[in-house]
């Protein structure tokens, strides 16, 4: 197959780089992306990659793009966020781009997370989900036996800081291949056009801080998770944790433990991709996503109503909603509803979510006025215009507990904005009345 032209996408100020090749609509379309390192131009001079692309682009149209940060795309920008959510608007922007409303993803290793929350939070643009040598979390936990601990990560990174680039850590990392230089050659190659050694440790030390467990459960689409035993820094544990907890997924062992984007010897997995693209499964029908959802409300709104009267209050607080609704708008939310001294806001982003609660505080504080925010990123229902759910309640209780001016965070959205560069300030952990468990809280340091 000829090699497909690079075109490129816009996201805000920044470029990103993209090829579409393979079958024509209505075929169905699948978003390939090995890894948030790599450089689509050349991974056509590797021949099993090669190989790879033009099997999957005999019975799909085909996607693949460099996210922000890597190979012919811009840089990321130093407010862009955590660097997942980027992945999520670049994935956005070259599907829009392309004209194409719902596409299959294909994701691995370090951007396995970000696929994971892509098809979390827009259900109706992800037809199916095709996880390979990844996971949902990579640290240990009480309740996550199978991570590995700090001092294992440690090493790891050093591991891509010392010998990204070079033939070595091609042939530790691609086991199955070190007999053959020329393609470890062309590996090291393809790594050092796709980032320093630096931006690929940097990019692995915010994969393994973070934990997206809590979205599998809200994936709807059909999901293969594909794993192989060569793949040294993803047990298996860690893979068959993600097929257990997304509803109806496979877990499909890869033979002679391939890392499978790489082999020639593993054409039924292929085929199963094959199958699931063309063989008419649906996604499930479910009003149930993940979102980040914002509450936040005056503090002592009774004592200033009485102090400045009805008039004058009702002109304070609409004055605010204005507010609400300008900030909300330009960082991409939606307001859903007032709450009499404040509003409900969802966001699909949780670091925009961050940025707005910083911006509207700072707004109301120009008022005269003190808020409170809470925030939490997890399921909520959608209903018409409205939602309801757990985490629309858990979000209200949050923000109960914050201070006057005081942003106040769930662990869950503290762990999906790692690599923001946002600081957290740790409150302990605490009941939330009517929520099981108890939940670690966390202030945005001002």
């Amino acid at each position: 197959m000829d090699r497909p032209r690079t075109l490129y996408a816009t996201v805000g100020d920044a470029q990103v780089a993209y090829q579409v090749f393979g079958q024509v609509p209505p075929a169905p379309t699948l978003v390939q992306v090995p890894g948030t390192i790599s450089q689509i131009e050349e991974r056509w001079g590797g021949r099993l990659h090669a190989d790879s692309l033009t099997r999957l682009a005999s019975f799909s149209r085909v996607i693949s793009f460099d996210p922000r940060g890597s190979g012919l795309s811009d840089p990321l920008s130093p407010d862009t966020g955590a660097p997942w959510e980027s992945w999520a608007e670049d994935l956005r922007a070259v599907l829009d781009t392309v004209g194409c409303e719902q596409a299959a993803i294909m994701a691995g290793n370090d951007v396995g997370p970000a696929a994971i929350l892509f098809a979390a939070v827009y259900p109706e643009r992800t037809s199916a989900l095709f996880l390979v040598n990844t996971a949902a979390r990579y640290l240990v936990a009480d309740d996550y036996p199978c991570g590995v601990s700090d001092d294992v990560a440690a090493a790891v990174i050093d591991m891509f800081r010392e010998g990204w680039g070079t033939e070595e850590f091609a042939a530790l990392t691609l086991p199955s291949m070190a007999a053959e230089p020329s393609y470890l050659e062309w590996v090291a190659r393809y790594q050092r056009s796709s980032a320093t050694p630096r931006a690929a440790a940097t990019q692995l030390d915010i994969t393994i801080r973070g934990d997206v467990r809590e979205a599998l459960p809200l994936i709807q689409a059909p999901t293969v998770v594909f794993h192989g035993s060569s793949a040294r820094f993803v047990p298996e544990a860690m893979a068959r944790y993600l097929a257990e907890h997304i509803r109806g997924a496979r877990f499909v062992e890869l033979p002679r433990g391939e890392t499978f984007i790489f082999s020639e010897s593993s054409p039924q997995a292929y085929d199963l991709i094959e199958e699931v693209l063309t063989g008419g499964l649906q996604i499930r029908e479910s009003e149930r996503v993940f979102a980040t959802v914002m509450v936040e409300d005056i503090v002592g709104s009774t004592d200033m109503a009485v102090k400045l009267g009805d008039t004058r209050w009702k002109g304070l607080l609409d004055r605010h909603y204005r507010l609400a609704e300008s900030i909300v708008t330009k960082l991409q939310g939606r307001v859903v509803k007032t709450t009499g001294d404040g509003v409900v806001v969802v966001f699909d982003s949780p670091s925009r979510s961050l940025r707005c609660a910083e911006q509207l505080r700072g707004a109301i504080q120009a008022l005269g006025m003190e808020a409170r925010v809470g925030i939490h990123a997890g399921e909520i229902e959608r209903r018409g215009d409205d939602v309801a759910g757990i985490g629309v309640h858990i979000a209200a209780r949050v923000s109960a507990l914050a201070k006057g001016n005081e942003v106040l965070v769930s662990g869950t959205v503290r762990d999906l904005v790692v690599g923001s560069g946002i600081e957290f300030i740790e409150r302990g952990e605490h009941e939330l009345k009517g929520v099981p468990g108890s939940w670690r809280l966390f202030a945005v340091a001002s």
